[in-house]
């Protein structure tokens, strides 16, 4: 009898007479990965786990067999769950590293592999040294990771005398006022548009019950889900249905390379906010402003996140009437001070759109084109899982193919069905990808349940 086989019949039985016992339980699945039956590795982890849900070191193990697998995404969905519980841990640190190395992040995995040694010299691997360019150093030195953006700022407190931010207002985006499109523009979202109008709508238009009850006109709402489905176009939107300003803030207008200007920048945008209310303050892509701190023991970055959740809870001023949305893609990068009261205490996923969501999202996008007896129905039928920007990549490309055809032949004619249909055949959704990322998070990171909307989405029991 294969010698592989006894070993492993022998820890498994082992493994089923202790199931709580977790060196055999790795012993089980190191064998059988040894001998290229990782499936049944997997499988032996996720019913380990299973069993034991809170266990750190269960966890780990799973982490650490998806990583071997190539399941990147899986992998660190637990670490990032693993980091939040215990940021020293030398161990995860360890497997944090080898999967920023994996996908890139030369500069994040040499600072958390430096992390990882601090706390515990055992944890030390050539290997991973001599992929992140440190065979040569004899000891951790955080100095040698070059930090341009966001030091701590030591110069001053970077506002004058009457609280007023000292960057260049100028830099800063301007507020949009009289926005016309509301929620009509907005096809589908019917749930998400409801859960922002009691959330900011209603607080605006019944102000006096809201007093009454003493209630603060103000707060945040996280809007997240697959990219093209329409989250920053909502934003606008809710603007223009109460009609108040809307200051539309990316990445590049509060990134600055010099120190402590990125805090400038956030405390002026939020003090033009406050200067036009009511007005909707729009953060796109969040979390490349608010990433989890756990990831930057070693960056200044770290100053200008603990900005940000200073100006939201309004410490030194009054937010009311500042109604702050978010968008993002990635929420389990958001460090989780921002879900706290007060903050971005309402998160909602914003999906693709349902058939009826889909079949209004068409018809605003070929408004004004040459149609001629459209079978909306038909169409939102054949494009189950698109995004709203997939359905705009079906209208552009049916369009490049009617121009084509008029020019060749002189004579325009209006697009129909079976030229949607056609188009829809060419076009591939977009959001498979972030499924599959998402769902990972929703399965081994879904702290509170923040992520129960997209199990619900995919049909996965619980």
């Amino acid at each position: 009898m294969d010698p592989n086989q006894i070993a492993i019949d022998a820890i498994r039985a082992a493994v089923a007479a202790s199931p709580g016992n977790l060196e055999l339980t790795r012993q089980l699945c190191d064998l059988l990965m040894r001998v290229g039956r990782d499936d049944e590795a997997e499988e032996q982890a996720k019913s380990a786990l299973s069993r034991f849900p809170d266990r750190h070191g269960m966890k780990l193990l799973m982490a650490e067999i998806f990583f071997r697998r190539g399941k990147d995404s899986h992998a660190a969905a637990i670490v990032e769950t693993l980091l939040k519980s215990d940021r020293d841990d030398a161990s995860v640190l360890l497997l944090h590293s080898r999967l920023q190395q994996r996908r890139g992040d030369i500069r994040g995995a040499v600072s958390t592999y430096q992390d990882a040694v601090a706390n515990d010299e055992s944890a030390r691997d050539p290997e991973l040294e001599s992929l992140l360019g440190l065979q040569d150093f004899d000891e951790p030195d955080a100095e040698r990771i070059p930090d341009a953006v966001g030091m701590p700022f030591s110069g001053g407190d970077g506002f004058d005398s009457d609280g007023e931010s000292d960057a260049d207002d100028d830099i800063i985006p301007s507020v949009e006022k009289d926005l016309r499109e509301g929620f009509e523009s907005v096809g589908g979202m019917e749930a998400v548009k409801e859960q922002i109008r009691l959330k900011i709508l209603y607080p605006l238009q019944h102000a006096e019950m809201y007093a009454a009850y003493g209630k603060k006109i103000g707060g945040g709402i996280l809007l997240y889900g697959p990219p093209g489905c329409g989250k920053t176009h909502l934003a606008r939107a809710t603007a223009g249905e109460v009609g108040a300003g809307f200051l539309s803030v990316g990445i590049n207008d509060v990134l600055d390379m010099w120190v402590g200007n990125s805090e400038k920048n956030l405390h002026s945008i939020f003090e033009k906010a406050r200067r036009s209310k009511p007005c909707v303050l729009f953060f796109d892509e969040v979390d490349a402003l608010g990433a989890s701190r756990s990831d930057m023991r070693r960056s200044g970055g770290r100053q200008m996140i603990n900005q940000f959740l200073s100006e939201l809870d309004g410490v030194e001023t009054n937010n009311e009437g500042v109604l702050i949305l978010a968008a993002t893609n990635t929420p389990w990068h958001l460090d989780s001070a921002f879900r706290r009261p007060g903050r971005f205490d309402r998160v909602i996923f914003v999906p693709p759109p349902d058939a009826t969501g889909r079949e209004a999202v068409l018809k605003i996008h070929l408004t004004g084109k040459p149609t001629d007896s459209v079978d909306y129905a038909k169409i939102a039928a054949k494009t189950d899982g698109f995004s709203g920007a997939d359905l705009k990549s079906v209208i552009d490309v049916c369009i490049e193919q009617k121009l084509i055809e008029a020019i060749s032949t002189g004579l325009p004619k209006p697009i129909v069905t079976k030229d949607l249909l056609a188009a829809a055949k060419t076009v591939r959704p977009s959001v498979s990808e972030w499924f599959a990322t998402a769902r990972n998070h929703a399965l081994y990171a879904n702290e509170g349940g923040v992520y129960d909307e997209v199990l619900d989405y995919l049909k996965v029991k619980r």
